[in-house]
């Protein structure tokens, strides 16, 4: 190469260079952050100011050494140290200690991951499955130095989050290339098998893993992928609460931002006696975390909330989550990842011309509110799920036996309802011919078997009306004649203070 790209992304100078390759690369990042590191512990502990998170180091490490930097093999190189004392607190924040943090960076050898994402990132993981050292670009680089004040805010407020942990931000300039890096947890541990991944984003256009990602042997499935294969992750109602509550939290902290086209890394291990034997990986973090708030189960609990089981600490679980699918017991290991992409004139122009050739609601790329409702929505109604108990057979006994109570009680009270009413009603709609109840409410309805033998027997009545008649002429005393119900006589004007009561 004849050219050399500075750091705003232009070029100068004429000098030739050779493009470093990848163990030179990964050479190059290990000595450059462990000389930052190291260098930094000499710095006094500070409260951080508003400056700090703009603050940049630079250090030219030529491969001879010099009075201040070792002798290495690898190229020449330059290295950044962006915000070095801002992601120092970081890493204080999540108890990890500047030793642990140069171990597990500096020991061994970087494992190169690959990509399953459209972006042209490279991925590292540190030998001990503690770290993710991830290649941005410019713009995302300059976007989180930008977004630092208001992430410090945030992790002050909740370190507890499902937002990627950010310990530390870098660039090494090597044979004209510029490599920005940046370093954060790792959300999917090695030493447990992840028998299914996925990148959700909450959107249904082009989101199926491409014929290339489903040939690996760990492939990384999208949302239409997840909806064919999966019926949804079903929690308890207290484990599915706190993981919804830490979700929206942080989707409005990202929509605050400006944020969208983010993700959530979900990874799903299947807890079966066959596949456990051949499960584990050949990592070493089931030694223990050095890290806090670093597992799955940790980011979705608050300060004192004891309603979400946390399991044993020896049980090896890697403080995944536990579910169920249909009859299979699960661990669930997730996180938010690819944050640093925030709606700017670019992404504008790509959902405009998305959406005229698709519908725009279904496309990645939207105005973060509707993006992280959009995604909130899927997460909460597709992805994850509450068990609801069942409610037994004796709460079912026990609301019959109220009804047989309730039942009860109405026949006890119905015969001295029914006599006080019969004592209560006049005769004065004998003379009346029987109409219905509805349109004289005053009237007492009559049974059926009531109503049929009246219809049957209205002559008769006639007839038992007359002889009462001409029988209390000539008797001042009451007459009672006995049927099988109430049927209501009027009172005769010859006698008006006589009560007359009729039982059929």
């Amino acid at each position: 190469m004849a050219t050399t790209t500075t750091e705003s992304g232009g070029t100068s100078g004429s000098k030739d260079y050779k493009k470093p390759t990848a163990a030179a690369l990964k050479g190059a990042i290990q000595l450059g952050i462990g000389y930052a590191v190291g260098n930094l512990t000499s710095k006094p502990d500070r409260d951080v100011l508003m400056q700090d998170f703009y603050m940049v180091e630079s250090v030219f490490l030529p491969s001879e050494g010099s009075n201040m930097t070792p002798a290495h093999h690898f190229p020449d190189f330059r290295l950044k140290t962006y915000a070095p004392l801002a992601f120092r607190y970081f890493r204080e924040l999540f108890g990890i200690k500047a030793d642990d943090y140069l171990y597990s960076i500096c020991n061994e050898p970087l494992i190169e991951l690959s990509n399953p994402g459209a972006s042209s990132s490279w991925f590292y993981l540190t030998s001990d499955d503690e770290f993710i050292i991830k290649t941005v670009q410019h713009k995302e680089a300059e976007f989180l130095q930008k977004l630092l004040p208001g992430y410090y805010m945030n992790l002050n407020q909740n370190p507890r989050t499902l937002l990627p942990k950010f310990y530390g931000l870098y660039c090494i300039q090597c044979a004209g290339v510029n490599i920005r890096l940046v370093v954060m947890n790792n959300v999917l541990p090695r030493a447990l098998k992840m028998h299914y991944k996925y990148d959700l984003k909450g959107s249904t256009y082009k989101r199926h893993a491409s014929r290339k990602e489903r040939a690996k042997s760990s492939p990384t499935f999208k949302d239409l992928d997840f909806q064919e294969m999966l019926e949804g992750l079903h929690f308890d109602g207290d484990t599915y609460s706190a993981l919804m509550k830490t979700l929206q939290r942080d989707c409005r902290v990202l929509e605050s931002f400006k944020i969208m086209d983010y993700s959530l890394l979900l990874g799903v291990h299947v807890l079966d006696k066959s596949l456990e034997r051949g499960a584990r990986g050949d990592s070493k973090r089931l030694n223990g975390q050095r890290v806090l708030y670093s597992t799955a189960l940790e980011s979705i609990q608050g300060e004192g909330d004891g309603k979400v089981a946390e399991p044993v600490a020896n049980d090896n679980t890697m403080g995944g989550i536990p579910a169920k699918h249909k009859d299979e017991k699960l661990l669930i290991f997730l996180g938010i990842i690819d944050i640093l992409q925030s709606y700017r004139l670019i992404k504008k122009m790509e959902h405009s011309w998305k959406a005229l050739v698709h519908d725009g609601d279904t496309v990645s790329v939207h105005r973060p509110g509707f993006y992280a409702d959009r995604f909130l929505n899927f997460m909460g109604g597709t992805v994850f799920k509450k068990i609801h108990p069942l409610r037994g057979a004796s709460s079912k006994r026990k609301r019959s036996s109220i009804h047989a109570m309730r039942s009860a009680s109405q026949e006890v009270l119905s015969p001295q309802k029914e006599k006080d009413e019969r004592k209560a009603q006049s005769m004065e709609c004998l003379d009346r011919p029987l109409i219905s109840s509805s349109n004289h409410p005053d009237l007492v309805t009559l049974p059926k078997s009531l109503k049929q033998a009246v219809s049957f027997s209205s002559s008769a009545l006639q007839t038992i009306k007359k002889d009462l008649e001409e029988h209390l002429e000539n008797s001042a005393s009451c007459t009672t004649v006995a049927l099988d119900d109430t049927v209501p006589f009027p009172p005769t004007q010859g006698s008006p203070d006589s009560v007359h009561d009729v039982y059929l």
